[in-house]
């Protein structure tokens, strides 16, 4: 029989968009007692005023490619899955912006806005990877070398708060500012302080050609030296990424920009690097990927770009400790880097892998694992006292009555 609540979104958002919660449904081994689906901005209001009127802890859903990333929810009685919520609202290809739904795949967008020689430069290994979850999960790939991170190309945002208020901030222009801090603090919130519902981001144009130069080596000492000099080159690199996996590591940098011109930069810098270096005309198939798959254990790690030798030591040595061989890549010019571990790897082991890592980087969260090394592991890890408790407020100020994926963030917020 129907419960209340249940008869209380079917009203809001009719039969055929609530259902009960199944075993494909759970998060982290829970399972939802409803999900209801929505298709913008005026139905997640409607679902989160229903979740107000009957106390309903709620879990946003999109494709649900990183779901289960970085910690789960102490309990769930709805997931509400937008990704219904599809579509281009306006590509102001004149003004390089591009408003979207929040259930609209990175895909879809990149290629809604490539035909007009412009691009979304927020690359994503995972295809179903969507706009609201790679804002709600801050996830980059390469490119956010040279053109930051998710916070910095969303300009407008929209959100539904945890009691259906609709709340708009930023705008279409890419000069407007107004509420953009806003948009930050959604940003890597992981579904905590309120449902997206929409976004706005600024675009840049499509290179007219890529190339990508790629180094390996034998030892840490000299991978760095080539990280080092690509980035002080005067080649200009679009990003630095690097691959360390099986005892060598691959160095990788991608060079963007006019016909012939970029080739030529390429070359030039590839001799600089040395014989083993080689100028590729496509990206090497690790390139921009996670490390890890969704049955393996992943975490990230960060440190200065100047202290990469310093992580990628640091992770040897926790291997060594550990008797594990993990794989390790990511962003070698920005410090930020994914390491992969079996997904049968002993929680025990984990737990000392990690304790290692933390010692010696600036941190390293347990982005994905199975449940036992998600029970045995601080997913974040400690954070400053100072720190946490403005994190509090904030999910105080949001979210009152803690009913929006509680227990998911740092500190159990």
């Amino acid at each position: 029989m129907a419960t209340e609540a249940e008869k209380a979104l079917i009203t809001a958002l009719g039969a055929e968009n609530v259902r009960d919660g199944q075993h494909s449904d759970e998060i982290g081994g829970i399972r939802p007692r409803l999900v209801a689906s929505v298709d913008g901005t005026e139905s997640t209001a409607a679902a989160m005023r229903v979740a107000a009127e009957y106390d309903l802890r709620v879990v946003p859903r999109g494709s649900g490619s990183k779901l289960e990333w970085c910690g789960q929810p102490d309990d769930v009685d709805v997931v509400l899955d937008v990704s219904p919520a599809t579509g281009i609202v306006e590509h102001a290809a004149g003004d390089l912006v591009v408003h979207v739904k929040a259930g609209t795949t990175i895909a879809d967008v990149q290629y809604a806005v490539g035909v007009a020689g412009q691009q979304l430069a927020i690359d994503q290994p995972l295809s179903l990877a969507t706009a609201g979850g790679v804002i709600a999960t801050a996830t980059s790939g390469p490119c956010r070398y040279s053109y930051g991170g998710v916070r910095d190309l969303l300009i407008g945002i929209t959100v539904v708060r945890a009691d259906g208020t609709v709340t708009t901030s930023g705008g279409k222009v890419v000069k407007n500012v107004a509420g953009y801090d806003l948009g930050k603090i959604y940003t890597g919130s992981f579904g905590t302080l309120g449902v997206i519902t929409e976004a706005i981001f600024r675009l840049h144009p499509l290179p007219d050609e890529n190339r990508w130069i790629s180094l390996t080596v034998a030892d840490i000492p000299s991978a760095t030296e080539g990280v080092d000099l690509i980035r002080h080159s005067q080649a200009m690199p679009a990003a630095i990424e690097v691959d360390d996996a099986d005892g060598s590591i691959t160095v990788c940098a991608q060079l963007s920009g006019r016909p012939n011109a970029t080739h030529a930069r390429a070359v030039e810098l590839a001799a600089a690097l040395g014989e083993h270096a080689e100028v590729l005309e496509r990206a090497p198939e690790w390139w921009g990927g996670y490390p890890f798959d969704q049955g393996g254990i992943g975490l990230r790690i960060g440190v200065a770009p100047a202290k990469l030798a310093d992580a990628l030591a640091a992770v040897r040595d926790a291997a060594s400790g550990a008797g594990v061989s993990p794989t390790v890549r990511g962003a070698a010019g920005l410090g930020v880097l994914h390491v992969a571990l079996p997904g049968k790897t002993e929680p025990g082991t984990l737990a000392g892998f990690v304790a290692t890592l933390r010692e010696r980087c600036e941190y390293a969260v347990l982005v994905n694992g199975p449940k036992p090394a998600v029970d045995t592991v601080d997913v974040w890890g400690q954070i400053e006292p100072g720190v946490l408790n403005l994190m509090r407020r904030t999910k105080d100020q949001f979210d009152p009555e803690h009913r929006l994926a509680p227990g998911r963030f740092v500190g159990g917020i």
